[in-house]
């Protein structure tokens, strides 16, 4: 036993000796965590997210770094440019929270993406043995897999271990400790443990082990057969497309690029198998995977370019569009390319993801930027609202149509292009907006804009949506024993039922696919249907979008021992689902016979 600690002892200060600034990078986003937690995250602590996301960012930099360090060395030249580029990183982040806009989830998102596509290659980068790239892969991969084991046992069982402690001994702990172990187990824990299990480094994450049975087990078993069920969704979807002459729905997208994820991510688990004369069904399965990628890529530029013609570009837009680049130069290297190196997946991904960051003109932010402000004009044109470059506020204009705008102004808004919107706006206008921003989380105008239309009209409901309600605020009990509140909420539970003179009495709300019940039950055995008075009672009034007052909504239900009536505070049935109908409270007043 002593052996052993002596053993763990000396593999933990090898680690701290080997990566002292990731795991520093680890504790201040730890303590940054718990420092947030403490203070509850007030807008004058906002620096302290910044922290968390800028150590964040710097333990796979940093990583990537010492990765590259021990391959070419350099490393205090290496180490010392990643600081610089975090401390500039920081400060590039705004400096208040409201001014967090989602602007920069477009901006992060990429970045934490791109550093870790960095340390997939970076070691590489120089001509290498292909073998050497994919085991290296392989163990960070595993790596990062044992990590997130270890991490939630460990999590999990020192979280426990405290409530237990709690609980036991009446200590009445500070519930914030749960959260704040969470914070430094989670990250400064599985940083620590991550870098156990890569030990001396690059050496001994490239060295050539054994093929690992599990990955091809997983693959074959797991993975190959999910991007059967997926390509033949997609091309099953790519026929009515094609018999009914209709554009595609934007949701494939995600399910195109899924299945292209799966599938690239299948062949880089059983790259080594590729030469192994045995393992055919490898060879066959990377060249028909990249055949069957080919239409779909089709299809995905077809759904994005949809939305995009339609409704301009916007990030998620862009990006989308951006990997389907990527699958397609993807796809034809490897068509073109039989042996092509793996190398070039990481790669060619990382290059296009650093370019939609950081080119001028043509990056995801200035793209999306100059889309929305032509979409605006064209709008504004469109509805003849500009009166001597100004937005003609007090046009009868309908209510989507106001939505749009408001939507675009406070895109525009949220990525600082105040001088373009504040050309459509008057001085009152102006400072009603500035007024009103500041106290909106992150910037958001969208409801000041909105507000500005004081002309709007409703959209005509197409749904045939009816909903009644009774304005009337008293109702007289006389007569009846018992007053029960019910909701929509409730359901055909034994927990629910009441008990009156030793009778169940159960008000049933459940429905499913095809079916909704709502009824009265006395012991089972007696039911009364309330789906027909509410049926007949809707159908009274026309479909509108405004909620028409009635008198009491009310029917009565006669049992063998009671009388119960139910009064209905309103109903609707909403188009959409015709054969469904819904309230929101209801009272269920009971007489003994």
């Amino acid at each position: 036993m002593k052996q052993k600690l002596i053993q763990i002892w000396g593999l933990a200060g090898d680690t701290l000796f080997r990566y002292p600034l990731i795991i520093t990078m680890a504790v201040i986003s730890a303590v940054s965590a718990v420092t947030a937690i403490e203070h509850g995250g007030p807008e004058n602590s906002f620096w302290v997210t910044k922290l968390i996301i800028t150590s964040c960012l710097g333990i796979s930099l940093l990583f990537g770094a010492k990765m590259l360090a021990q391959r070419i060395g350099k490393g205090l030249v290496l180490e010392t440019a990643v600081l610089v580029f975090l401390t500039g990183f920081y400060f590039f982040l705004p400096a208040k929270e409201k001014d967090f806009t989602e602007m920069y989830a477009f901006i992060l998102i990429p970045t934490f993406i791109l550093s870790h596509l960095l340390v997939s290659f970076i070691p590489f980068i120089r001509k290498s043995k292909e073998l050497n790239f994919w085991q290296y892969n392989k163990n960070l991969f595993i790596n990062l897999f044992q990590t997130a084991v270890f991490t939630g046992v460990l999590t999990g069982g020192v979280m426990l271990a405290i409530l237990a402690v709690d609980q036991l001994f009446d200590l009445a702990l500070d519930e914030l400790l749960y959260p704040k172990t969470l914070a430094v187990l989670s990250i400064t824990g599985s940083c620590f443990i991550f870098l156990l299990f890569n030990g001396r480094g690059l050496s001994q994450l490239e060295r050539d082990d054994k093929y690992p049975q599990i990955l091809k087990f997983f693959t074959q078993y797991v993975l190959i057969p999910l991007l059967f069920i997926y390509v033949i969704i997609l091309y099953f979807y790519s026929a009515k497309i094609l018999i009914n002459w209709e554009l595609p729905r934007g949701w494939v997208s995600y399910l195109i690029i899924a299945y292209s994820v799966i599938g690239i991510f299948a062949l880089l688990l059983v790259f080594p198998l590729k030469e192994d004369g045995k393992k055919s069904w490898v060879k066959g399965f990377s060249r028909a995977f990249y055949y069957t990628l080919a239409p779909l890529i089709i299809l995905l530029f077809t759904a994005v370019f949809t939305r995009i013609l339609e409704y301009g570009y916007t990030e998620p837009r862009y990006y989308v569009l951006l990997i389907a680049a990527w699958l397609t130069i993807v796809v034809i290297y490897y068509i073109i390319f039989k042996n092509g190196s793996i190398r070039f997946i990481p790669v060619s991904l990382f290059t296009l993801g650093l370019f939609s960051l950081v080119l001028p003109y043509f990056n995801a932010l200035a793209v999306s930027k100059r889309s929305q402000q032509n979409e605006l004009t064209g709008l504004l044109a469109t509805n003849n609202l500009l009166v001597n470059g100004k937005i003609d506020f007090s046009k009868k204009i309908p209510s989507k149509t106001v939505s749009e705008i408001a939507d675009k102004f406070n895109f525009l808004y949220q990525r600082g292009d105040r001088t373009m919107l504040y050309h459509f706006m008057d001085k009152s206008q102006l400072s009603s907006l500035e007024r009103s921003e500041e106290n909106q989380p992150f910037r958001n105008i969208n409801g000041t804009v909105s507000g500005f239309f004081k002309n709007v009209a409703p959209e005509i409901s197409t749904d045939k949506r009816r909903e009644i309600y009774s304005p009337v605020k008293a109702y007289s009990t006389e007569g009846y024993q018992y007053v029960v509140k019910l909701n929509s909420f409730e359901n055909h539970r034994e927990d629910n039922s009441l008990s009156v003179n030793g009778d169940r009495i159960n008000f049933s709300n459940s429905q499913d696919r095809k079916n909704q019940i709502l009824e009265l039950q006395v012991n089972g055995d007696e039911t009364f249907d309330l789906l027909p008075f509410i049926k007949n009672k809707i159908a009274q009034y026309p479909a509108q979008t405004e909620r028409i007052a009635v008198g009491e909504i009310s029917t009565i239900a006669d049992f063998k021992k009671y009388q119960i009536k139910v009064i209905f505070l309103n109903l609707s049935c909403d188009g959409a689902n015709p054969n469904r109908y819904y309230f929101t409270d209801a009272f269920m007043l009971i007489k003994v016979k």
